[in-house]
């Protein structure tokens, strides 16, 4: 929510003498044809060649100095005349310049000369793909929606606009097709946004948690990613993207959970390959959450389960371990994600050394050490492994987090409780919703409709309705005389 910024002043003139208290603040006293104007602007905000170019060597030229005059003589968009001080300071602060003259110093020309340094467009670097765009958003929020206008070319798609915390001035925009999303969509976000009172708003993800129907969750329940393709597939879906200057990634909501797991090369394949690599995927996160804790469940309590020709190995490899396999696991677990931490935050030729050499050395000195055993080695290793398919890196934090509670109720109940533990995931992700949708969908509640691109994805010609979770204006993704699903002649013959 927009909060006035100006201080308390009684005219204009007192206000630039408060925002002169900083040493990057210009405040320029000149004179034209003996008539006295002032420029003011914060130096490190503008772009001073533009200053030069368009402003002053305008300003020289004219015979007559007037606000009017120079307002229609400067080719630049967007200005304005005003005597607003909560207008005048927020503009400047964005990197506006202000002139005055000397007979009227409540009356202010406001020029937008902003200066937007930053990275050019690049390659995404969570999501990278190798049969996809080679694309991803940067911190600029002109550049991010032009990304995903080039790909969207139609009237409308409707921004709005909005400005989040009192102190950081946050632009926002809510971005959504109007003939297919549902109204009640975009309207809740807007709402949502609106409602937040907060200082600083650093980054999506910062406002996402503040957006969160349950804050209480480990799950990510807005998808926040750096693909312009993925938004424009998300908009036609009736989805709504939510666009955050100063942010190198961009919201999308609602969401669902199984959407975690797909990637955008899934629709760049044959549907058989695709369906098949995010079959892969969701058999590495089951994986990767139950690959430990089975262990130790069955060693503490099912070890009858296991097969007599490994029963030995089994036991000979644990023969001097002197820890439960709770510790054991646990060591392990910890050990590994405190290498995965250190590599992120190290440059990155350092981090890759570091978390190749580290995992090396920590794994064959534990077993021969004797703290852990080799096969937990490599069960260990497989899940940490399989918890890295994930398309989305906030969904592979929460996967990576879930092990440690299956730990603890397999150490306890064995088999029983990761049964248990699993219930109260279950129920948790049931009551979880993403902006009043379900979370769980189309497992629940289920809709058939909607499993043509959820664990597989099937040939595109059935994707001819929009995904009912969303509710969307238009349903239909075919215009009436689509041939996509007719099969045309074969005119070889012919």
């Amino acid at each position: 929510m927009e909060a006035k910024v100006s201080p308390k002043v009684a005219n204009l003139e007192e206000l630039f003498e408060s925002l002169s208290h900083s040493n990057d603040f210009i405040n320029y006293r000149g004179t034209l044809n003996e008539e006295v104007y002032r420029i003011s602007y914060y130096r490190t905000l503008i772009d001073a060649d533009e200053l030069h170019q368009n402003i002053l060597s305008k300003l020289t030229t004219l015979k007559v100095l007037s606000l009017q005059a120079l307002q229609e003589m400067i080719p630049i968009e967007n200005t304005l005349i005003t005597r607003s001080p909560d207008e005048i300071t927020d503009r400047i602060l964005r990197g506006e310049v202000a002139i005055r003259l000397e007979t009227d110093l409540d009356e202010c020309l406001l020029i937008n000369i902003a200066s937007h340094e930053g990275r050019p467009v690049s390659i995404p670097e969570l999501e990278f793909g190798i049969i996809s765009p080679q694309e991803a958003f940067v911190e600029d929020f002109d550049i991010n929606l032009n990304l995903i206008r080039q790909r969207l070319p139609i009237p409308e798609m409707k921004l709005t606009e909005l400005t989040v915390g009192s102190l950081s001035k946050t632009k926002v925009g809510v971005l959504y097709i109007d003939n297919i999303a549902n109204p009640e969509n975009a309207n809740t976000v807007i709402q949502r946004i609106n409602d937040i009172e907060f200082d600083e708003i650093l980054d999506g993800s910062y406002l996402a948690q503040m957006l969160y129907d349950n804050s209480n969750t480990i799950f990510p329940l807005f998808l926040y990613t750096e693909r312009p393709d993925r938004i424009a597939a998300a908009l036609t879906e009736g989805k709504v993207a939510i666009l955050i200057d100063r942010s190198s990634a961009v919201l999308i909501a609602p969401t669902t959970l199984l959407e975690y797991f797909s990637a955008m090369e899934d629709y760049n394949m044959p549907w058989i390959a695709s369906s098949a690599f995010r079959l892969l995927r969701m058999f590495a996160v089951v994986f990767s959450i139950f690959g430990t804790p089975l262990y130790v469940a069955v060693l503490t309590f099912h070890y009858e389960l296991i097969p007599k020709d490994l029963l030995e190995t089994i036991v000979s490899s644990r023969a001097l371990i002197p820890f439960p396999p709770l510790m054991e696991a646990l060591f392990l677990e910890i050990a590994i994600e405190l290498l995965r931490e250190a590599a992120a935050r190290l440059p990155s030729k350092v981090g890759q050394t570091l978390g190749i050499v580290g995992g090396i050395v920590i794994g064959q000195a534990s077993v021969a050490a004797g703290l852990t055993s080799n096969i937990l080695l490599i069960i260990v290793g497989a899940s940490a492994l399989a918890s890295f398919v994930t398309p989305i890196y906030k969904m592979g934090n929460a996967i990576r987090l879930l092990r440690f509670p299956f730990l603890i109720g397999a150490q306890i109940l064995g088999g029983l409780g990761i049964i248990i533990i699993a219930m109260f995931l279950m129920t948790h992700l049931i009551k979880l919703t993403s902006m009043g949708r379900p979370y769980l969908e189309p497992i629940y509640p289920f809709r058939l409709e909607d499993w043509k691109d959820s664990l597989v994805r099937l040939p595109v010609k059935l994707f001819k309705k929009r995904p009912s979770n969303l509710q969307p204006n238009n349903k239909s993704r075919t215009s009436p005389k689509s041939k996509l699903t007719k099969k045309g002649k074969n005119d070889f013959y012919e």
